[in-house]
C-alpha cells in the first residue's frame, strides 16, 4: 500500500513537470519522452475549476530493474570517523563548560559587587542616622536648657517679687 502511495505522490508531482515539459498529440493525449511512451496523460474534460486528466503508464519491460523503495543505506562509519566524533562532541561540551563556568564566575562577581555595594549603603546610612541622632539630642539638650534657664530666670524673679512684697508689708 505504500509502494502505490508513494508512487501516486510521484506521479501528482510529475504531473506538474509533464504540463511544461510535454508534447501534444492527436485524441487529447499527451506523450512524455521523444521515443519511449511510457506516461501518456489524456485530458478527460474542462473544468472551471481546472482540468482533469488522466495519467496512463505503459507497463515496465522485464529487462528493466526495479525502481529501489527502500531507503538507501548509509554508509558504514569507520572507527577514525567514528572517534574524530566523538573528539568533536568533547570539544563542544569542554566549550559549553567553559562558557558555563565563565557565565557563572561573572554572575558571582556581579553578586559581590552588589553586596559590597550594600554594606557601603548601609554604613553609610547607620553614620547618617548616627550624626542626625547626635544633632537632634544636642538640640534637644540645648533646648532643655535654654527651658530651664528660662524657669530659673522666672522663679528668681517670683522670688524678688515675693520678698519686695514683704518687705513693702512689713
Amino acid at each position: 500500500a505504500w509502494k502505490i502511495r508513494i508512487m501516486h505522490t510521484v506521479i501528482y508531482h510529475l504531473f506538474d513537470v509533464l504540463s511544461l515539459i510535454c508534447k501534444p498529440c492527436r485524441n487529447g493525449l499527451w506523450r512524455y519522452g521523444s521515443q519511449r511512451n511510457d506516461i501518456q496523460v489524456k485530458v478527460i474534460n474542462k473544468r472551471a475549476s481546472g482540468q482533469a486528466f488522466e495519467v496512463i503508464l505503459t507497463p515496465t519491460s522485464p529487462d528493466v530493474k526495479d525502481f529501489p523503495m527502500s531507503p538507501l543505506r548509509k554508509k558504514e562509519t569507520s572507527l577514525d570517523e567514528i572517534q574524530k566524533k566523538l573528539e568533536a562532541a568533547e570539544e563542544r561540551r569542554k566549550s559549553q563548560q567553559a562558557e558555563v563556568l565563565k557565565n557563572l564566575a561573572e554572575k558571582r562577581e556581579h553578586e559581590k559587587e552588589v553586596i559590597q555595594k550594600a554594606i557601603e549603603e548601609s554604613c553609610n546610612f547607620s553614620k547618617m542616622a548616627q550624626e542626625n541622632s547626635t544633632k537632634r539630642w544636642r538640640q534637644t539638650k540645648r533646648t532643655a536648657l535654654f527651658f530651664l534657664c528660662s524657669q530659673e530666670k522666672k522663679l528668681e524673679e517670683v522670688r524678688k517679687n515675693k520678698e519686695s512684697n514683704k518687705e513693702r508689708d512689713i
